[in-house]
C-alpha cells in the first residue's frame, strides 16, 4: 500500500530541521511552564506574513518527506485501484480558511461543489472539533457523514449507523423528518459541559477578544483576537475553572484551548468507528484518505499509520512535525485535489463501462 511504500522511501531521506515560529505564528501553550509536555511550540504555527525565499526553501525540503498529494496523485490512485476509497475531511483550515471570527469560517461555493462531487463518488465524512450542527450549517450537504466535537457526535447521511456500541446511540429525527441515530459517547457529560460554558463566559468577560464556543460535547476558547499580553491571564482563568472539574481535560489547537471530557475518544476513534460502520473495519481492500491541518488531526493520521492503509494528508504552508505521509499547502489545493479525485473516479468508471461494452457476449 502507498503509506507503507512512502514510509520506506522516507527512511532513505535525510531528516530536516524543524521550522521555528515567528511572532505571527500560533502558540500551543500560553506560558512555557504550563505547556503540555507532549506538544512542541514549533508545531502549531500559522504564518501570516508572505513566505520568503528562505522559508520556501525549507518548505521544499520538508515536502521531500511529505510530498504534495497533487504531485503524487497518479501514483496514489494507481496503488488504490481495486480498493474502496473512503474520504475523511477536517473543516477549519481544510475546507475553509482560518479566520479571526470562528462564526465566519464559511466555505466557498466552489469548495462545496468539490465536496459534493467527491461524496457522489465515495463515502465521505467531515470530522471536526466544531458542533456537528454548526458544521452542517457551513457545509449544507446531505450525502456526507458529520462527526462533530472531535468525533464525539457522529451522524450518517440518510441511514442510521449500523454498528458500534448501542448504548451510545440515540434515536433522533432530523429537520426533514428522517429517522437518524447519532453516536454520542460523551452524552453523560452534557450537563457539566453546559455548566463549564456558563462559568467560562462569565470569567472571561473582562478579556477583550476571547470567544468561548459551545461545541456541544466540548468547548473551544479562541484567543486569536486576544492581545498576546493577556494570553497567560486567559490560560490561568481557564485552568482555574477546570480545577473543579477533574473529569475534563485541556488540549491545544491553533490559537484555541479545547476543553473535552476525559474519555478515550478523538478523531482517530471517529475514523475507525465510521470505517467499521461502513463495513470496512477489518477490510484489507480499503484505502481511507484523511485530509486535515491541525494537531487534533494527527490522531486520525496515526490510525492510518497503524493500519498501514490509506493516505494521511496534512494541510500546511509551513514545515511542521506530522505523521502524515503527504501534504497540501492550503484549502485551495485541497479543492484541487478533491476535484481531481472526483474526475479520476468518473474517468475510471467510464473506462470500465467502455471496456464492458466491447467485451464479447
Amino acid at each position: 500500500m502507498g503509506f507503507q511504500r512512502l514510509r520506506a522511501d522516507q527512511q532513505k531521506m535525510e531528516s530536516i530541521s524543524k521550522a521555528m515560529c515567528n511572532e505571527s505564528g500560533d502558540w500551543v501553550g500560553l506560558s512555557k511552564s504550563l505547556n503540555p509536555p507532549n506538544l512542541e511550540l514549533t508545531n502549531e504555527c500559522d504564518v501570516a506574513t508572505p513566505i520568503d525565499d528562505n522559508v520556501d526553501s525549507t518548505y521544499a525540503s520538508w515536502t521531500m518527506k511529505h510530498p504534495s498529494a497533487l504531485t503524487m496523485f497518479d501514483r496514489m490512485m494507481n496503488e488504490a485501484k481495486g480498493k474502496r476509497i473512503v474520504v475523511f475531511l477536517d473543516y477549519d483550515g481544510t475546507l475553509s480558511p482560518i479566520v479571526a471570527d470562528p462564526d465566519q469560517a464559511f466555505m466557498s461555493d466552489a469548495m462545496r461543489s468539490a465536496v459534493r462531487a467527491v461524496a457522489r463518488c465515495f463515502p465521505t465524512a467531515i470530522i471536526s472539533g466544531r458542533c456537528r450542527d454548526k458544521v452542517y450549517e457551513f457545509v449544507q450537504l446531505d450525502d456526507v457523514y458529520y462527526a462533530g466535537s472531535h468525533g464525539m457526535d457522529i451522524m450518517g447521511p440518510r441511514q442510521p449507523l449500523k454498528n458500534g456500541d448501542v448504548k451510545f446511540q440515540t434515536k433522533a429525527v432530523d429537520k426533514k423528518g428522517r429517522g437518524e441515530v447519532p453516536f454520542q459517547p460523551a452524552r453523560e457529560f452534557l450537563p457539566k459541559i453546559n455548566e463549564i460554558y456558563r462559568i467560562l463566559k462569565e470569567k472571561t468577560t473582562g478579556i477583550s477578544g476571547v470567544v468561548v464556543e459551545d461545541n456541544k460535547f466540548c468547548l473551544s476558547v479562541h484567543f486569536r483576537q486576544v492581545d498576546q499580553e493577556d494570553w497567560s491571564t486567559l490560560e490561568e482563568e481557564v485552568k482555574t475553572v477546570l480545577k473543579d472539574y477533574p473529569e475534563f481535560c485541556l488540549k491545544w489547537g491553533r490559537k484555541v484551548m479545547e476543553i473535552r471530557p476525559s474519555i478515550k475518544w478523538d478523531k482517530g476513534n471517529a475514523l475507525e468507528y465510521l470505517l467499521d460502520t461502513l463495513g470496512f473495519g477489518s477490510s484489507t481492500d480499503v484505502a481511507p484518505l484523511y485530509i486535515g491541518d491541525d494537531l487534533t488531526d494527527e490522531d486520525a493520521f496515526k490510525v492510518l499509520e497503524s493500519r498501514g492503509q490509506g493516505y494521511p494528508i496534512i494541510v500546511s504552508s509551513i514545515p511542521k512535525d506530522t505523521v502524515a505521509a503527504y501534504s497540501l499547502r492550503d484549502p485551495s489545493e485541497v479543492m484541487s485535489f478533491l476535484l481531481r479525485l472526483a474526475r479520476w473516479k468518473r474517468s475510471s468508471s467510464g473506462s470500465r463501462l467502455l471496456l464492458a461494452a466491447h467485451l464479447p457476449v
